[in-house]
């Protein structure tokens, strides 16, 4: 396979780490508006080359994307570009992966009640376009969304007969020395996600949102990480799950922890989340850019971290027995944990991104092999969940578990 890997920061430095162990890859052209970033991420093998790209302009994306001869463009890029890039590799006649799907935007009149434009709308709308020209956008192929969508797959498939509920859950035990202060991923996104309204999926009233932080619940994480408070934040699954998945509500909670949330809440009262530039001294800035400006880079972090992070898909119904009868009721918790340390050791990148980038490599590897084959803008739940396990289990040696709980008796 040859890929357009647009985006060489920390997941996209992960993506090429992963990939450069794996066979079914011809080459692997790395873009980046910064020509030195994207030349360290190609040293890391000899099927990799380095150009620099603009990640905003659609026609420059097509343009790397047919002079790479790209079968696939995979998107690492910060999530305001999905769009140029998703339309640039539809119109150089490639496949096309990204982490995150393009942007929301509140409604208007009734922010936290109703949806305005939704995460992935402007992408589901181009889903004939795909359709026609016979090519397979994978949309939300991370961790969250990602692995968790394929979790909610297996277990709609193979473990439940019917399902009542799907919460993606996410927690850690993450810790940064020598920082007050410092998010594990782009403070970019976390702002983004964390401060818009979060979108529940209900299948009697459809999506629609609430408050930030709203809903907090504590939910036990496996792999030493133990009891987090979490609360609902706007995420890529809600929006998907529905789509391919019979079941009765959908949701997604984050660990953020007090100390977080606090900083989100004071960051949107000065108006410092906003990416609206402003007037400084003569110049304009957006005050999200600031913020990142002034914060450690995620990526460059990896050696003060300690700790893991899970992620992972809770599903409540009625079980299923190998045959598939009914089984009574059922709740289970499946999970990917990662150890911050072994991914150091691995491929000296911190576990956020890491864990993030190792889903997409799993899937470029069963779209060369033909084994996920679609045509459509798709989410990670319209595709054979085994293949992808067993492989991210297997040879690349990243397991994952489920947790059987008891049910809460049905009211």
């Amino acid at each position: 396979m040859r890929i357009l890997l647009v985006g060489a920061g920390g997941v996209g430095d992960a993506f090429a780490a992963i990939a450069s162990r794996r066979p079914f890859l011809e080459t692997v052209v790395v873009a980046d508006i910064d020509p030195a970033r994207s030349a360290r991420v190609a040293a890391r093998d000899r099927r990799y080359e380095s150009i620099t790209l603009d990640a905003s302009d659609a026609a420059a994306v097509a343009g790397a994307a047919s002079e790479a001869r790209a079968d696939l463009v995979m998107n690492a890029a910060d999530p305001r570009f999905v769009m140029p890039i998703f339309e640039g590799a539809l119109s150089a006649g490639a496949h096309y992966i990204d982490m995150a799907m393009s942007l929301s935007s509140p409604h208007p009149e009734h922010p936290h009640s109703e949806c305005g434009v939704k995460l992935g709308d402007l992408q589901f709308a181009c889903a004939g376009a795909w359709e026609e020209r016979g090519l397979m956008a994978l949309c939300g192929m991370g961790v969250e969304p990602g692995i968790a969508d394929v979790f909610a797959r297996y277990a709609a498939d193979e473990l439940f007969s019917s399902v009542r509920e799907i919460g993606i859950r996410d927690g850690a035990n993450l810790t940064v020395r020598g920082f007050d202060f410092a998010p594990t991923f782009s403070i970019w996104t976390v702002i983004e996600e964390c401060l818009n309204p979060p979108v529940v999926w209900e299948r009697d009233r459809g999506w629609f949102t609430t408050p930030p932080f709203s809903e907090p619940e504590v939910f036990r994480f496996p792999g030493g990480i133990g009891d987090v408070e979490c609360v609902n934040v706007e995420h890529e699954e809600v929006l998907l799950v529905p789509r391919w998945i019979d079941c009765e509500r959908v949701t997604f909670k984050y660990g953020l922890g007090e100390e977080f949330i606090n900083v989100l809440e004071v960051l949107h009262q000065l108006g410092l989340d906003s990416t609206d530039p402003v007037e400084v001294r003569g110049g304009t800035v957006s005050p999200r850019d600031v913020v990142a400006a002034c914060l450690p880079n995620p990526a460059e972090l990896g050696d003060r971290i300690e700790g893991s992070t899970c992620a992972g898909t809770w599903v409540t119904g009625t079980g299923a027995d190998a045959e598939g009868r009914p089984t009574g009721e059922r709740e289970l918790y499946l999970y990917h944990v990662v150890d911050n340390a072994d991914t150091m050791a691995r491929d000296g990148a911190q576990a956020v991104v890491w864990q993030t980038a190792v889903g997409p490599v799993v899937a470029c590897e069963l779209i060369d092999a033909g084994v996920w084959s679609a045509a459509g803008v798709l989410g990670p739940e319209a595709l054979p969940p085994t293949p992808f396990l067993d492989l991210l289990a297997g040879e690349y040696d990243s397991p994952w578990g489920i947790d059987e709980r008891s049910p809460d008796p049905l009211p």
